[in-house]
């Protein structure tokens, strides 16, 4: 499966275009990626991230912690694959093509520690809530570390603490000065979500609805975000189409709309996405 990123030319992210996967695939050629998961009793975030994952199609997802946090995990899933967090992330491999951080970590020490980790290997990898926040005293450390396949998910309260001296009052310039701080795409979140590259490119998302404003919905964009990413999507590309499908997400669930729920609505949003080549291959067949 792959997916075309659509712009308009003022910079608005219009719906994407998914192409089907070729009927050979297998589950490591469509990508494989890995959650990091909060700590024992703070494990619904990554468990989020992680679904969300899965279903917009990465063809394996595995959720890495502490056994204690794996425990609660494995009374939860049964797609996701579970591996004990071990010092260095030797559960990663050749094969794992991206990794998400921070949904439920906690603002702790070894989080910063596990993201410098992470950053070395220069993987494609998701940076969202509490692996932003611990670096609140410290951007500079961050920055310094970050490449161009990384991408940071903040809400205006954690891009304050990352870029406190970036005016927020025009937020697609703001969001162009952090990413070119950063050296990383920055996903600047709000009503009309920002997407910037350090090379000054920017998108704008106006497909959305407030009922995405809920508990555990930054989750599941961080989550899909991920997914795009392990299946060979460009840092910037994922998230403009990451940010525009979760919009439609709301768009189409409207009332009642839980983050619990929302992986559930992926797979009717990426169907909205197909091009006729999907119904000609369908008809094609016996």
């Amino acid at each position: 499966m792959s997916f075309s990123c659509n712009l308009s030319a003022e910079g608005v992210i219009e719906r994407p275009h998914l192409h089907p996967p070729t009927r050979g695939m297998h589950k490591y050629a469509r990508g494989s990626a890995m959650v990091i998961s909060g700590p024992v009793l703070r494990t619904g975030a990554s468990r989020l991230a992680a679904q969300a994952a899965l279903a917009v199609g990465a063809g394996l997802v595995t959720i890495v912690g502490s056994r204690d946090a794996l425990h609660e995990h494995a009374a939860q899933v049964t797609a996701i694959m579970l591996r004990e967090k071990h010092e260095g992330f030797n559960a990663i491999d050749d094969r794992v093509r991206a990794v998400a951080i921070g949904s439920g970590a906690g603002v702790r020490d070894d989080v910063a520690e596990d993201v410098a980790t992470l950053l070395l290997r220069r993987i494609a990898i998701v940076l969202d809530a509490d692996a932003l926040t611990v670096f609140a005293a410290k951007p500079e450390m961050l920055f310094a570390m970050l490449h161009g396949s990384a991408v940071l998910t903040p809400h205006e309260g954690e891009f304050a603490r990352l870029f406190p001296d970036i005016d927020l009052t025009d937020r697609v310039k703001a969001a162009r000065d952090a990413a070119a701080r950063a050296g990383a795409v920055v996903l600047l979140k709000g009503a009309h979500t920002i997407v910037a590259a350090a090379d000054g490119r920017f998108a704008i998302n106006l497909h959305s609805a407030p009922w995405l404003a809920t508990a555990g919905s930054g989750d599941v964009l961080a989550g899909m975000i991920c997914g795009l990413l392990a299946q060979g999507v460009s840092a910037f590309d994922a998230a403009c189409i990451a940010t525009w499908l979760h919009g439609d997400i709301g768009v189409r669930a409207g009332p009642g709309l839980t983050a619990d729920s929302m992986a559930e609505w992926i797979p009717l949003v990426l169907a909205g996405c197909l091009g006729d080549e999907m119904l000609n291959d369908q008809r094609s067949r016996p």
